[in-house]
């Protein structure tokens, strides 16, 4: 019993100080978590972003991540889409009677080690434990506050008739990694989520071009549903070509397999930009140059017919509708 959580863990005694203390805080060190306050204190100058999620992806471990991991990283993205520099991020563990603390542990060590990478502090947190069987394993609830640069202006609804879409990369990798996982699936190759923090190639992309309009990281429903979001928010129409979305082999065939269409696939280390004309080309070139960013490709444009609609050209040279996805496509996948 020693190496799994119990209910007491949760209780706020002995033992729930001893979890926090020797797993949580002693990992994921620095200055403003040291302090074991109820509240993170910090200074700060200019506009801030805030954002909140959760996170019940099952299973908890799937191949190139993990839950930890997925946390930090979601959160992070959530900021930089905004064009905020991520700064400091709250983590929440809801806990299953039975973990293992090895377990906990190693989601700990993904979370250090992802927070490290993207320039981030976790600087407040909590830990419930519930009753085996009203969880599964672990949940994990987060909270993140950046800051915006002053000329920085990145929302949904900016696009304008005449910008180009720019995906960074390869779409559908997160999305068939984990159920992949979770169904028993293999493939020729080691397929992995793409699951990774965006706050540096956002910067390197702010940098080239601080008129950037739009950002959205095509997570849960998809490219096809951030795109339709896009069009919806901002009164126009986008048209995209299928033939310039990039798409794994792999990805393409575990698709085909399960009768899944990529489009509506979640990403967890992509993200859609749209950006004025004469703009274009150097942030594609500043992309590129990001290891995050390498195989980023201009695969449309957005007009101003039809407003809210997003339209695909097929590789036949057909155009198809592209609606936003109905239904839950891959349920527990973040």
């Amino acid at each position: 019993m020693k190496d799994k959580i119990l209910l007491a863990h949760g209780s706020g005694g002995k033992l729930a100080h001893e979890l926090v203390e020797k797993s949580l805080v002693k990992a994921l060190a620095n200055p403003l978590l040291a302090k074991l306050d109820d509240s993170a204190v910090f200074d700060f100058s200019g506009r801030l972003a805030f954002t909140t999620d959760s996170y019940v992806v099952s299973p908890i471990f799937f191949p190139g991540g993990d839950i930890g991991k997925l946390a930090v990283c979601g959160t992070v993205n959530d900021l930089a889409m905004s064009g905020a520099k991520p700064l400091y991020l709250s983590l929440s563990f809801i806990i299953e009677e039975g973990l293992l603390q090895s377990e906990l542990k190693k989601v700990v060590d993904s979370v250090q080690k992802a927070a490290k990478e993207a320039g981030v502090d976790i600087v407040t947190g909590d830990t419930k434990v519930v009753h085996r069987g009203s969880a599964d394993k672990l949940f994990i609830n987060t909270a993140g506050v950046g800051i915006i640069a002053e000329g920085i202006n990145i929302s949904g609804s900016n696009a304008k008739p005449g910008d180009k879409v720019i995906l960074s990369g390869t779409i559908g990798d997160h999305g068939i990694a984990v159920v992949s996982r979770r169904e028993g699936l293999s493939f020729v190759t080691n397929l992995e989520s793409d699951c990774a923090p965006l706050g540096g190639l956002v910067a390197d992309m702010v940098k080239a071009s601080p008129n950037i309009h739009c950002l959205r990281d095509p997570t849960r429903g998809g490219l096809a549903t951030s795109l339709n979001e896009l069009a919806k928010q901002s009164g126009v129409s986008i048209r995209i070509e299928e033939e310039k979305i990039p798409v794994r082999e792999e990805v393409m065939a575990a698709c085909e397999m399960l009768g899944f269409d990529p489009l509506y696939v979640a990403n967890e280390g992509k993200l859609v930009a749209i950006v004025p004309p004469n703009d274009a080309d150097k942030v594609l070139k500043a992309m590129r140059k990001n290891g995050y960013g390498k195989s980023a490709a201009v695969i449309g444009e957005v007009g101003s017919d039809k407003p809210g609609r997003v339209v695909m050209e097929t590789a036949l040279g057909a155009s198809r509708i592209v609606d936003m996805l109905t239904g839950d496509l891959l349920p527990r996948i973040c």
